[in-house]
């Protein structure tokens, strides 16, 4: 086997393959540029080379300077992950000729299935069935918008190179194929240094479903099962599970049929995945094949239980696959969410910073039987920076069902706790909270008919509101307690409102009245029943308990409502509580408000107090991002029109375009293209008519 492997990525994937080497006794050597010099996966491996500079192209994508580690430190192979030179041929080749083993395909599999347009082409000979579109490369944005108009609309604009959404754009029209053309082109140059584009049909309402494959060198080729990928935002996947709720056995045997025949015509040797589009009548289409370890590779490895990262090891070292299809059992549902540091209110901007606080739910197998597990790449104190992708973690749950695997990722993403930068936790609790996702009624359309103005967070039902308020209260009779002074007298009220405000949605709002029973409380246990005037049917009139119990370490409340009352769940409820002024935030599956608890006294006076004003922005483009200014698309003193570029701002590998929000004119540019820009710089300031 194998005694020194050289891991040629970063973050969670090299932490991921660093715990198989270990397991399976095999020195690591990592690599890490100046961004990454305490990263954990430096700490975690055996030895560690610098690099350079913290841009991915003077460091990570430096195939010589990777090589040069390799001999010096006597690697025996290399593990690429995914993205960076994971899928470079000429890398693979140029290992091969100075005696290295690259854990993955051969050459001629990684170029054949690399290149999108040629994969299409093999695709077909070996019977695989394809999307209709045109299969060659297309020259410029006339010949593209030709051939979208013989192909019919939707489209799907797409790099020939590389894969995790870039370089991807739908249009629906000649005018968005010229702009996404462009755009495509651009972002595909700058990922995968290749800006050829090809132009397919796009399928309405499709699920992105995966099959994963094994092959070794002997010929012996398996396929493992499916993952559904569908819940994507801009072709970038969000939440993906296996199995598909979708699929039955004879789709996901043809599936996987046609994976194993596409695998075998390219003589394909290590792990991969081959990727379809399936419409709602369960007819699949070949979309690409990713020769490498796939993000998402966990959920598989959840219900096979079969590490892909050592059989990719083991078929590198020249090891018959020991696992048959017959061998080959799913067992139970697994889920993962990709945790970004992002923010899913200001439409996902992505979000830099140091990790303040982080302490994710423990990996562990739980007394219902149900499974977490959370592969990362960070530690509290780390930064996330502007040159890599902005992903924290992948938080992973199994149960024996699907209900079971989604309520444990929904408790287990409660615990996750996060500050320091923003995140998108509270639009994955969203997602799974939906009833459209808890049925497996979804397509990659889903996030954009959700959410159709961008995440706002939820509003709850009134059933939830009602219990929301209620443990408000409860947390803020337990807050002033602590000063026994106040607590003891009896100015204490009776009476209590409760006042929520929803932070993204400012129309919505609630005031509720309960009643506290004074000479019942036990603290941390609080009796309290809303009050019978707001109530026209459903009331119970007894005082409910609530348990309040704080762990300082993990900043995460848990509330035990014992209740006989309709109006209130009885249940557990987990949530983060911030004080903030004379404001206590909480934040619940989604869900982020604002609370205030006033005695009646005080309440009273409330609807006395003046609204806060927010201050007029509306003539500034403010930057919305960390980023670079890689393009203005105006002049100063241009008339603009309502919806019009202005200027493209690229972060973290995807460019972001910043329009007009209506008619107005350019007073003023601040910055030049190449001009490196902070959150909230303003770039330009216009007037309106």
């Amino acid at each position: 086997m194998f005694k020194k492997i050289l891991i040629a990525n970063r973050g969670e994937i090299a932490c991921r393959i660093i715990k198989t080497a270990k397991r399976m006794k095999i020195k690591t050597v990592a690599v890490f540029s100046d961004a990454d010099r305490y990263s954990e996966h430096v700490r975690l491996a055996d030895e560690a080379v610098y690099l350079g500079p913290s841009p991915a192209s003077q460091s990570y994508l430096r195939a010589d300077l990777i090589i040069k580690a390799c001999k010096e430190n006597k690697c025996d192979a290399l593990h690429p992950g995914y993205g960076f030179l994971s899928e470079n041929s000429s890398f693979a080749e140029s290992l091969s000729k100075v005696g290295i083993t690259f854990i993955g395909p051969s050459k001629s599999a990684i170029a054949s299935m690399g290149d999108k347009i040629e994969s299409k082409k093999i695709a077909k000979s070996a019977n695989v069935n394809t999307v209709p579109g045109h299969i060659g490369i297309i020259k410029n944005k006339n010949e593209a918008i030709k051939i979208a108009d013989e192909i019919g609309y939707p489209v799907m604009i797409k790099a020939s190179a590389g894969g995790g959404g870039k370089g991807m754009r739908i249009a629906f029209s000649s005018d968005q194929v010229e702009d996404n053309f462009e755009r495509a082109s651009s972002e595909a140059l700058k990922s995968f240094g290749d800006k050829r584009i090809f132009i397919e049909k796009f399928i309405t309402e499709p699920r992105h479903i995966e099959i994963q494959v094994l092959a070794d060198d002997f010929g012996n080729v398996i396929y493992l099962g499916e993952r559904e990928c569908s819940i994507q935002r801009r072709n970038q996947k969000v939440i993906e599970e296996a199995p598909s709720p979708f699929l039955d056995k004879k789709t996901r045997q043809m599936m996987g049929d046609q994976a194993v025949q596409l695998a075998r015509k390219v003589n394909y040797s290590s792990a991969g995945t081959v990727e379809f589009i399936v419409d709602k009548d369960k007819k699949f289409y070949f979309l690409e094949m990713n020769t490498r370890l796939q993000v998402e590779h966990p959920v598989t490895e959840l219900i096979t239980g079969i590490d892909l990262v050592e059989q990719m090891i083991n078929i590198a070292y020249g090891k018959k696959l020991e696992i048959t299809q017959n061998d080959v059992c799913l067992n139970g549902s697994a889920i993962e969410t990709r945790i970004y540091a992002e923010n899913p209110y200001k439409n996902f901007l992505p979000s830099i910073g140091r990790l303040t606080k982080y302490n994710p739910p423990k990996e562990t197998h739980h007394l219902d039987g149900t499974i977490t597990r959370n592969d990362t790449g960070v530690r509290e104190g780390d930064e996330v920076s502007i040159f890599y992708d902005p992903m924290i973690a992948k938080l992973c749950s199994w149960g024996k069902t699907r209900d079971l695997s989604i309520n444990r990722m929904e408790s287990s993403l409660d615990k996750f706790l996060l500050e320091g930068i923003d995140h998108n936790i509270s639009f994955l609790s969203a997602i799974l909270a939906n009833k459209r996702f808890k049925t497996g009624d979804i397509t990659t359309a889903f996030v954009d008919e959700e959410f159709r103005e961008g995440f706002q967070g939820i509003v709850p039902n009134k059933k939830l509101e009602w219990t929301l308020g209620s443990i408000v209260l409860a947390y803020h009779i337990c807050e002033i307690s602590k000063n026994f002074e106040i607590f003891e007298s009896d100015q204490i009220s009776d009476e209590w409102e409760v006042y929520l405000y929803y932070l993204q949605s400012s129309q919505n709002h609630s005031k509720l009245k309960f009643l506290i029973n004074k000479a019942n409380l036990n603290l941390p246990f609080v009796s309290i029943k809303p009050m019978p005037n707001q109530i026209t049917k459903g009331l119970n009139d007894d005082f409910f308990t609530i348990e309040v119990c704080q762990d300082f370490l993990t900043k995460l409340v848990t509330f035990k409502i014992n209740s006989q009352d309709p109006l209130i769940e009885p249940k557990n409820i987990q949530c983060r509580v911030k004080d903030k002024n004379t404001n206590i935030e909480f934040q619940y599956r989604g869900i982020t408000m604002l609370a205030n608890a006033y005695p009646k006294h005080i309440a009273d006076y409330h609807k006395f107090m003046k609204p806060k004003k927010n201050l007029d922005k509306s003539n500034l483009l403010i930057c919305p991002m960390p980023g670079k200014l890689i393009k203005i698309l105006v002049k100063q003193n241009q008339i603009i029109e309502e919806g019009q570029p202005l200027c493209v701002v690229e972060a973290m590998k995807m460019e972001n375009t910043l329009v007009a929000p209506k008619q107005c004119t350019i007073n003023k540019i601040n910055y030049k293209e190449g001009d490196t820009l902070s959150v909230d710089q303003v770039i330009m300031e216009f007037s309106f008519k």
